[in-house]
């Protein structure tokens, strides 16, 4: 069943407001009425009974997720609610591991309780799912909000957990971490997808996803596409012409920077939980219409959760509360981004780490260099020698070079237990990389920054037409990131980047050209020269690295009890640029007041996929974001206390064949080991070896 809310709003951020009958004559107290937020759209409902589709896993349960992908009726036109299982399966096997032996429905899994009581159902979970857009008039921003509130939610236990999306995802894309905790936990799960989420434009046939998925034309959806870019017609027109194929998406195309809110629309979020919860168990006000607000932030337990840039949007989210919105927070392998600050330092079995805390765009174009000469083979190692050509790398042959990229990314704050990920690392690096420059510098799709766009490709690196069922399933398909990077300056024509030949090096270089000008960006200075940058890449790198300046993390949590846990072998996010220097940052500007606890996780990466793919090297981060999320509600709800902070080491497999279990991924201790235990002395952090 569907149905729609269009309860009239307001412009504050309050959910509520106070009608005041004594004015009238009365006698009775005023009455808290629920109010909905100004900044919402029409709300849609929709209903799910637990048997043949649910909150979870779309109806398909433990066994379904764990199939091949479902099909649909119609590719070409795909329902709404198939689109909504599609991206619920996709989005869930992205950010758990769910091959076999990995801890998929023995650790954790939909069915694995609350608990950690492992059952032989499917894990169904029945209740209604509440969708809205959050704009601000213009249908610019229609950042997508959602709030899934399970049947087993409990007025009289209330609990809110934040699911904001991971990477660039769309509105189910936290759905297999603090999304299932929190409805087995049986508390509403309030989701954004942080303004960056799918949103695939096509300038052939001018169109665009609606909030449900669905495809529709520009003009037609108006002010509902999840995400048009600010063209005319004729300039569209003009686009497709001299540039086929090539595409648009909202995380670098929407000209908003939306990192920059990433903790306003979580809290909006939470905000949006509050006004469905007390419309549904709040009691009729006199007037006989409104509801009086029944759950508020003193009987409710909140805790602002996710992974990835969904745990970074929930330390931005904590450090943003003036209402007292979160109870505490708990963020796995966060992309935080701590202000630049000396008033902090890390150190590693009391080895001083030298400029800990870089920023995101900073170290990821420092990666898009290296990172692809170690992915390079005997035979294709153009990067290698475009580098060493340019003076930005020194070896005699292949695997000098490659040992030297190692140690420079050593250098710039990587861990050597990365080393062995790099490699397999590249090729997000180099869409983290693009993308982020058009967002932080707020670019048009049209602006070919640093000569970069993004076209699905053929296998020369050619841009190719997306198929119309490719169009169709993007909702459900896609991870937000679109396409391939294509370099449009390489030699003989644009080509996808790693068939790219750089115009400087006339070498097949994976285009170099391109993310040295990128790395030019990052730093005002040219990557190759040191010279100050000139004319027009001097002031896009203004652009860029103010949008820089806009995402940084103040390190302020106002006392709110935190875990943040971390894997040490994390290639994309290293511990040293985000945990440990937010936790150093933390210390700095609350001192004693500081409740927040770090675990860092041995043979842990950012993506729990390799503990599959490389058993000997990797297990899954995720169990860890539970027992965080289990040690933060008991603290919250029954006064325990938070763990220390501390080094979690784990054991890897012999291989894949071997089932992952505790004794592979131990308990957080309670007291750790002296040789486990983080220190913070001062505004000093010490992690041991």
């Amino acid at each position: 069943m569907q149905m729609t809310i269009t309860r009239a709003g307001t412009t504050g951020m309050r959910l509520c407001t106070l009608l005041v009958l004594a004015a009238c004559g009365s006698n009775h107290a005023p009455e808290e009425l629920n109010q909905m937020p100004g900044y919402l759209g029409t709300i849609t409902r929709a209903d799910y009974d637990g048997k043949t589709n649910d909150l979870l896993t779309a109806g398909l349960g433990k066994t379904g997720l764990a199939g091949a992908t479902p099909a649909y009726a119609n590719t070409e036109q795909p329902t709404p609610l198939e689109l909504r299982r599609n991206a619920i399966y996709a989005n869930y096997r992205a950010v758990l591991d769910i091959a076999a032996n990995s801890g998929y429905g023995t650790l954790y899994g939909p069915n694995v309780d609350a608990s950690g009581n492992v059952g032989t159902g499917e894990g169904l979970v029945a209740g209604s799912e509440y969708i809205a857009y959050a704009d601000d008039g213009t249908g610019k921003k229609n950042v997508t909000l959602m709030v899934q509130v399970p049947a087993s939610f409990d007025p009289e236990h209330a609990c809110v957990v934040t699911g904001t999306s991971s990477g660039s995802r769309g509105i189910y894309g936290a759905i297999g971490s603090s999304g299932e905790w929190g409805l087995k936990k049986g508390c509403a799960v309030a989701y954004a997808d942080k303004g960056s989420g799918t949103g695939l434009y096509v300038f052939e046939d001018d169109s665009v996803n609606l909030q449900n998925g669905v495809r529709a034309g520009r003009m037609a959806a108006g002010k509902n596409a999840l995400f048009a870019p600010d063209l005319s017609d004729g300039d569209r027109l003009a686009w497709a012409s001299a540039n086929p194929n090539r595409i648009a998406f909202k995380h670098a195309h929407s000209q908003q920077n939306p990192e920059k809110d990433w903790g306003k629309v979580t809290l909006q979020a939470v905000e949006m939980a509050y006004y469905v919860l007390n419309e549904r168990y709040g009691v009729l006000a006199r007037d006989g219409s409104s509801r009086i607000v029944r759950l508020t932030p003193k009987n409710t337990i909140t805790i602002a959760s996710s992974i990835s840039n969904g745990a970074g949007s929930a330390l931005l989210a904590a450090e943003q509360d003036t209402q007292g919105l979160i109870s505490g927070v708990a963020a796995s392998e966060p992309q935080v981004q701590p202000a630049a600050s000396s008033a902090y330092s890390v150190r590693q079995g009391g080895v001083v780490v030298a400029n800990p805390g870089r920023a995101l765009f900073d170290y990821t174009t420092y990666a898009a260099l290296y990172q692809p000469c170690i992915a390079s083979v005997a035979g294709n190692a153009g990067r290698c020698t475009a580098l060493v050509a340019k003076g930005l790398l020194n070896g005699a042959d292949l695997a000098a070079q490659q040992a030297d990229a190692k140690q420079r990314l050593r250098a710039y704050g990587w861990l050597p237990d990365a080393d062995p990920l790099q490699a397999a690392h590249a090729g997000t690096n180099i869409l983290v990389a693009v993308t982020y420059a058009y967002a932080y510098g707020k670019f048009s799709v049209t602006d070919k920054v640093c000569g970069f766009t993004f076209a699905q490709t053929d296998g020369s690196g050619n841009p190719i037409a997306f198929t119309p069922a490719q169009k169709a399933a993007s909702f459900a398909a896609q991870n937000g990131i679109l396409g391939s990077v294509v370099y449009e300056n390489s030699v003989g024509g644009a080509k996808g980047y790693t068939a790219g030949v750089s115009p400087s090096t006339s070498l097949a270089d994976q285009s170099l050209d391109g993310f040295l000008c990128l790395r030019s960006l990052a730093t005002g200075r040219d990557a190759v020269s040191g010279a100050n940058l000139q004319g027009t890449l001097a002031g896009q790198s203004v652009r860029v690295r103010a949008g820089m300046a806009e995402v940084a993390a103040s390190g302020k949590l106002h006392g709110k009890p935190a875990i943040i846990v971390h894997g040490r072998s994390d290639t994309l996010i290293p511990v040293n640029h985000a945990s440990r220097a937010y936790l150093g940052l933390n210390a700095a500007v609350e001192g004693r007041s500081s409740q927040l606890r770090y675990i860092e996780v041995t043979h842990a990466n950012h993506f729990d996929s390799f503990s599959s793919a490389l058993p000997t090297l990797i297990v899954p981060l995720h169990v860890y974001l539970n027992r965080a999320l289990d040690a933060m509600y008991a603290h919250l709800s029954a006064k325990q206390s938070l763990p220390p902070s501390q080094v979690v080491r784990t054991v890897t497999r012999a291989d894949a064949s071997t089932l992952i279990t505790t004794v592979n991924v131990p308990a957080i201790a309670s007291t750790p080991a002296a040789g486990n235990a983080i220190s913070v002395t001062g505004t000093v952090v010490d992690v041991p070896d």
